[in-house]
């Protein structure tokens, strides 16, 4: 990233970088578990045969309770016919009637799909009892106007067991603690900050969102939906398991003018779209419900939005985009809600073997930390690979590096061959999106490489393998990518990204436009 910015620092008059959208789940983890629910029921004392009756009545307790709230203090109650209401919309409309500086701002009631439990009756063990079904049940919304984290909404299920969901926005809390300190000297734009009069104290207010006793924050919210909850699991004391379904951590690049961003935000898009993607023909995200998870498929999307034009990447529930807001603000965001193949430096779950080492990331809020560092090096892997364009380093520079053998660890290795099908090849695979943001590894090559090889037999996948990693210490040898520490994955270099960015542009152009360009320069 330091390349990019400081190619364009006449310009850029801050950069802030934290989380965007945050949303929570709370699940109380004792229930749903195998057996949980009759333990509760058991412990509470109600027999099976009356289960659906104990159900609805404790429904409609929770549902009661949860909007006394409103009531009592006068705040519009909302029933919606669809679940595709926009209900930020509705949300801010109520606001903006019915005005407050803190606290409940509505809430709504509307039918949305849920996991709940039945209980079946079946001559069959294994199908009889309570089990958890895909249903329908009534969802109450409550926004506020948060006291710390500023406008937010928060929505619990009204059966059991009881799910929350909760979801606000950093920008927001950066705004609500910037007004507290008595600071004037911002201008904020719907989620984004357009100017900031401290920028080192504003990213100081960012990097302490990670220092928030999360838990503690979201269990105060947690009350305020169900005030119930202890009288409810008296029999059987329970506290929700916070995990972050999904977060945005956005890096914005706050330029003094919107004309130099204007200038250069063509070129951005084009290079992100021509080279950050697979081999595919780049496509719309055109099936509903999916939520670009796509496994081992890289999906690009470009999009002119009223508010600017944006360019996503999708790849395994995960995205990488980039997009100008306001006119005068260069935001890279990346999105995660997978977090299979990330890895954190803990402890284990369970057991007597304690010790510290690289385990899977979890979407709990203890892992919080990780995800913000996972997705602040794959904003700034994007922007440092941005950074090629309109490099003013002259093509036989870069070409010149690779063209020659080079000693690697008391060994004479080859110099790439550009204009060999396989090293293309090799160059085209290590450059694609899905790559930027946690790097790649032996077996992404091999898969992407040899896709139509069904490696059933163990030789012939040992031979590839062994294929690609000389192949990756001859790419090594040559500055192209680096091992990432303590993994099997590696990453392109800055010469890696200007190597194959200026390739591929190369083979791409026409001799017109190559000779147009160098007649300029």
């Amino acid at each position: 990233m330091e390349t990019f910015v400081a190619r364009y620092r006449p310009f850029v008059t801050a950069i802030l970088s934290g989380f965007d959208r945050l949303v929570f789940r709370g699940t109380l983890l004792p229930l749903i578990i195998d057996g949980g629910m009759y333990t509760f029921l058991k412990r509470a004392g109600v027999q099976l045969l009356d289960f659906k009756e104990y159900v609805l009545a404790t429904s409609e307790r929770v549902k009661e309770a949860s909007l006394r709230e409103a009531l009592e203090h006068n705040r519009p109650i909302h029933y919606l016919q669809s679940s595709s209401t926009d209900k930020e919309a509705l949300a801010r409309n109520s606001l903006a009637k019915h005005p407050v500086d803190r606290g409940l701002i509505c809430a709504m009631r509307v039918v949305e799909p849920c996991m709940s439990f039945e209980y079946h009756r079946s001559a069959d063990r294994r199908e009889r009892g309570l089990k958890r079904r895909p249903r329908k049940c009534l969802h109450i919304y409550k926004y506020y106007l948060h006291p710390v984290f500023g406008f937010l909404n928060a929505r619990i299920q009204t059966w059991f067991p009881f799910t929350i969901q909760i979801c606000l926005n950093g920008r927001e809390w950066l705004a609500r603690q910037l007004q507290n300190r008595g600071r004037s000297d911002f201008h904020r734009q719907d989620n984004c900050f357009t100017r900031l009069g401290d920028p080192a104290l504003a990213q100081r207010l960012m990097d302490q969102q990670l220092t928030i006793h999360w838990k503690q924050a979201l269990d105060r919210i947690a009350r305020d939906l169900n005030p119930l909850h202890a009288r409810i699991f008296r029999p059987w004391p329970q506290s929700y398991y916070w995990s972050a379904y999904q977060s945005e951590w956005a890096t914005d690049l706050l330029f003094q003018d919107p004309k130099p961003l204007a200038a250069i935000y063509p070129a951005l898009v084009r290079h992100a779209t021509l080279h950050f993607q697979s081999p595919d023909v780049m496509r719309f995200l055109g099936r509903k419900g999916v939520h670009g998870r796509f496994a081992g498929e890289l999906i690009s999307s470009f999009k002119r939005r009223p508010e600017g034009v944006r360019v996503k990447h999708w790849v395994q529930g995960n995205s990488v985009k980039m997009y100008d807001k306001a006119g005068s603000i260069l935001r890279v965001e990346t999105t995660i809600a997978n977090t299979a193949g990330f890895k954190v430096f803990r402890p284990a779950d369970r057991g007597q073997h304690r010790s510290l080492a690289w385990r899977p990331l979890r979407k709990g809020i203890a892992d919080l930390h990780r995800r913000a560092q996972v997705s602040q090096r794959s904003n700034e892997a994007y922007l440092e690979a941005l950074a090629a364009v309109d490099d003013s380093t002259p093509l036989h520079h870069i070409l010149d590096r690779v063209s020659r053998s080079v000693t690697f660890n008391g060994r004479r290795l080859r110099a790439l061959r550009i204009g060999d099908p396989d090293d293309l090849a090799l160059l085209r695979a290590i450059s694609r999106g899905e790559y930027a943001t946690n790097g790649f590894r032996n077996r992404d090559l091999r898969r992407v490489l040899y896709p139509a090889r069904q490696l059933t037999d163990g030789d012939q996948t040992r031979r590839l393998s062994a294929r690609i990693t000389r192949q990756l210490r001859l790419l090594r040898a040559h500055g192209v990518i680096k091992k990432i520490p303590r993994s099997h994955r590696y990453r392109l270099t800055r010469n890696g990204h200007l190597l194959t960015a200026a390739l591929f542009a190369a083979r791409e152009a026409s001799l017109q436009k190559l000779v147009g360009s160098a007649v300029a320069a």
